[in-house]
């Protein structure tokens, strides 16, 4: 495991990684998760074998820091996984990043675009005010103070036992100001970044989740749309093979 400062205070983003061929494959999870946990099966298949893989937590989860003082928006998370980056000595990283994950990427591609060559979204936000069916609108239907003293528990009986395994884990204030500060989105808005870079980029959507909003522009701008037969928000899960194509750039 290795750790980075992010916030001036001696707070920690740390990460663990495996050695191997650059450019990197970096692996950013979803709110309330955790990233080996979602990506290492897919990292360690032979397809995707002997390329150096990170597995970065966000601040306020897994094995980060949580300080209180910090703010949790987009920006500051894209700043710190900057920063871990920058410790780690990458430029030109592949970006493999879930939900909120994906936002966070498209703001540090956008922001620091000299670390990033290519981005692989899955069901990533890209725009403000998620749908109410959304986890991080279930946060935020609570004050902080309120979520902290009982609502991070309720939310926890609501998500299941999946998503409620790693989300315990996170600090439920830096849940609700992560939640918070997705439901913002970014300035540019997440979807004009994603349609704007000069790089490869790849959407992955589950077929369970639906029509993917404004798929046409997004295709037009030359991002490639991948749906994936019978997986939901969690495709490295519930279709490993397709993910760990998409990744390995076979599908």
């Amino acid at each position: 495991m290795r750790q980075a400062e992010f916030d001036g205070k001696g707070s920690c983003i740390r990460w663990t990684e495996t050695p191997g061929e650059e450019p990197a494959r970096v692996y950013v999870h979803g709110l309330g998760a955790v990233s080996a946990v979602y990506h290492a099966h897919i990292a360690a298949r032979p397809e995707l074998a002997g390329r150096r893989s990170l597995f970065v937590d966000l601040p306020g989860h897994g094995v980060s820091d949580r300080p209180e003082h910090f703010g949790y928006t987009l920006e500051d998370h894209a700043d710190a996984l900057a920063a871990a980056l920058d410790a780690a000595r990458l430029t030109g990283v592949e970006l493999i990043a879930h939900s909120m994950g994906g936002s966070v990427a498209l703001v540090l591609a956008h922001r620091r675009p000299e670390l990033v060559s290519r981005l692989v979204l899955t069901e990533a936000n890209l725009d403000a005010a998620p749908p109410a069916t959304a986890g991080s609108t279930w946060i935020d239907a609570y004050d902080e103070d309120d979520f902290v003293a009982g609502g991070h528990a309720r939310v926890l009986e609501k998500a299941g036992s999946l998503w409620a395994a790693t989300m315990r884990l996170a600090d439920p204030r830096a849940l609700h100001r992560s939640a918070a500060g997705l439901r913002r989105g970014s300035a540019p808005m997440m979807r004009a970044v994603l349609e704007g870079l000069p790089i490869d980029r790849v959407y992955l959507q589950g077929e369970l989740s639906g029509e993917l909003e404004g798929r046409k522009t997004l295709e037009a701008a030359g991002v490639r749309v991948v749906t994936v037969p019978g997986a939901g928000h969690n495709v490295m899960f519930d279709h490993p093979d397709a993910f760990a194509a998409v990744v390995a750039g076979r599908l």
